[in-house]
């Protein structure tokens, strides 16, 4: 099928307006940016207006779930019961938790403790105790549009060695954002990510990063936190990613639990942090979609 529109044609996009007034000088870019060897997104990595509408409506669950866990989160609480808080405000509000049943996935919700990097699957067994540090990885699929945010608590008092992680794993978040910029790389992003880890002692996990999302859980670009500026995918309007880099205290290395062939874990057995958030990219900057 010819990808090639009349310039009075309706634009691929959906907007309603014309293919001149609309994509034609965004495509030119594209093309343009394609020949002097980038690598640049396709169309259908470029969200519409109307499928940003429906992501947003699918955002607005997820957040609110992450505010309700974030006011009933405890010591002594199991994280299984972090997963039915999860699962039923999600499906109270209309939505579906995406982790269910994703490639297997049994639960409704992440939660990823002290040093288990990510993809924590919560038990009854696992209960949350003065000191903790835990990450909430929440994903929401509502009428086929996805989102997805995650969130560190700390559990009652904990160290001034783990704070410290949870704050600058934070601001490696924030730090990245600044740099979410259209016609800019995905590596722009990562190298400050990377920059300020390490600048404050610490590694990022290398084999795990973020990724494209909007009308599937997982899609492109991969989006990675140990990249170099001017190098990576070029960030167009209408893109739709994660910032979710994975600070660990000690090394980088990890590995994967055997036994559930999920749970990450650091390979030195020292805390790992992580917050998410999904980011728009716009004519003029970035929009939070998720947090």
């Amino acid at each position: 099928m010819s990808l090639k529109i009349g310039r009075n044609e309706p634009c691929w996009c959906g907007s309603g307006r014309k293919y001149k007034t609309c994509h034609e000088a965004f495509d030119g870019r594209i093309a343009w940016l394609k020949s002097q060897g980038h690598k640049v997104p396709s169309r259908a990595i470029i969200k519409t207006p109307q499928q940003i509408a429906g992501i947003r409506e699918s955002a607005k669950i997820n957040i609110a779930v992450l505010d309700y866990v974030a006011e009933n989160i405890r010591a002594g609480m199991s994280t299984e019961e972090i997963d039915r808080m999860v699962y039923e405000k999600t499906t109270a509000m209309g939505g579906i938790p995406a982790p269910l049943h994703y490639e297997g996935f049994p639960k409704s919700v992440c939660t990823s403790v002290n040093e288990q990097v990510c993809h924590g699957i919560p038990s009854e067994a696992d209960i949350l105790r003065e000191g903790d540090i835990v990450n909430v990885d929440v994903s929401t699929n509502l009428d086929g549009y996805y989102s997805d945010s995650s969130r560190m608590f700390m559990i009652g008092e904990v160290s001034e060695e783990k704070r410290r992680l949870v704050q600058v794993t934070k601001e490696c978040v924030e730090i990245g954002l600044k740099e979410v910029k259209p016609w800019g790389f995905l590596g722009d992003m990562g190298q400050a990510v990377h920059d300020h880890a390490y600048e404050n002692g610490y590694t990022v996990v290398r084999e795990i990063g973020g990724h494209g999302i909007g009308l599937e859980f997982h899609e492109e670009p991969w989006v990675g936190y140990n990249s170099k500026r001017g190098q990576e995918m070029v960030m167009a309007p209408g893109m739709i990613f994660t910032i979710e880099p994975m600070v660990n205290m000690g090394g980088a290395a990890i590995y994967v639990d055997s036994e559930n062939d999920w749970t990450v874990y650091t390979e030195d057995g020292m805390p790992s942090a992580q917050w998410e958030i999904q980011v728009l990219v716009t004519d003029d900057g970035a929009e939070i979609i998720s947090y």
